[in-house]
């Protein structure tokens, strides 16, 4: 759905929580994937579903370390219905495994695994870039994959994490995979985080009479295992990235405030069949005709534009086939 002039604001801001917004949430009953939710906000957002009783699946490249998280996991919420998947964006055959072992209705998928400023133009075995391959072709092939778990619970959400960084390019149909324009390790992440959002808008265009909404976000600038390309290559970006926040009056969040925004997108009764918007510090964002002030926040025109939206979904299909 296109925004309204009317921006949907909650209690909670950009100091809020994961726990918080999910206080006094209960989720017994509902089942719950979160890809990526091994490391970063994704550990957050599985703690906080899982601690309001949701049953919780991590979907994650490293099933170890998943474990560990998951026994984490359980210890601290005392829900021992916190499982591992394995899920590989770039791996067609690992999507279709994950969605062939699912039994039973889906009530929220938080696509939370990302990747961010590869410095080397990367491409996977199909061709196709590794950001926008990871980001959204990979989310994009497992949530029609799981389309008939989510229709079955009724009310599903799908929550699809992007970033500010969406603010640096549009989806650039005609050249997704840098065949003829300079890589740029930022643009490139920034296309694939459009691409999140643009997705957001179209499945609930599509899948609103399924049950299924779905809503963008941008968690926040946070600390994660996410920077680790940049950091490979400049050792001091966090610090550098920190002095610009602090220029900008705000600063870095935690994990637990940048999974709030991801938990109650999946969760909080305030959103119920709200889709296919764009939130960041808890709250709906603004639309901007123009890539604002480090930290001014706002989410790009084209990134809500329906028939970008209409298009992305068309290529993808193509491109997942």
């Amino acid at each position: 759905m296109a925004q309204t002039a009317q921006l949907i604001t909650t209690p909670f801001g950009r100091e809020t929580t994961a726990a918080e917004v999910a206080e006094g949430i209960d989720l017994k009953g509902k089942r719950a994937v979160v890809t990526g939710g091994g490391s970063g906000i994704g550990v957050e957002t599985a703690r906080a579903l899982a601690g309001a009783g949701a049953a919780v699946t991590l979907a994650v490249r490293r099933t170890g370390d998943g474990e560990e998280v998951a026994g984490e996991i359980r210890s601290d919420t005392g829900n021992e219905d916190v499982a591992v998947a394995h899920l590989e964006l770039t791996d067609r055959a690992s999507i279709d495994a994950l969605a062939a072992g699912w039994d039973g209705p889906l009530d929220i998928l938080v696509n939370n695994a990302g990747v961010m400023a590869i410095q080397e133009l990367t491409l996977t075995d199909r061709g196709q870039e590794m950001q926008f391959a990871s980001n959204h072709l990979g989310h994009f092939a497992l949530a029609l994959a799981l389309h008939d778990a989510l229709t079955a619970a009724g009310d599903a959400r799908i929550v699809s994490v992007s970033s500010a960084g969406h603010l640096r390019s549009p989806v650039i149909f005609d050249d997704l995979n840098y065949s003829f324009r300079d890589y740029d390790p930022f643009g490139a992440y920034g296309q694939s985080k459009t691409a999140n959002v643009l997705f957001a808008v179209e499945a609930t265009r599509r899948w609103a009479d399924d049950g299924i909404t779905a809503n963008a976000l941008m968690p926040g600038g946070i600390s994660t295992p996410l920077q680790r390309h940049v950091l490979a290559a400049d050792p001091d970006y966090m610090k550098k990235a920190l002095e610009r926040f602090e220029r900008a009056g705000r600063k870095l969040k935690t994990p637990e405030q940048g999974a709030a925004t991801s938990v109650l997108l999946a969760a909080s009764p305030l959103l119920e069949g709200v889709g296919g918007r764009y939130f960041e510090d808890c709250n709906e964002a603004p639309v901007v005709d123009k890539r604002p002030e480090m930290g001014a926040g706002g989410v790009a025109r084209y990134a809500l534009d329906p028939v970008n939206a209409e298009r992305l979904w068309e290529t993808s299909l193509v491109l997942t086939a």
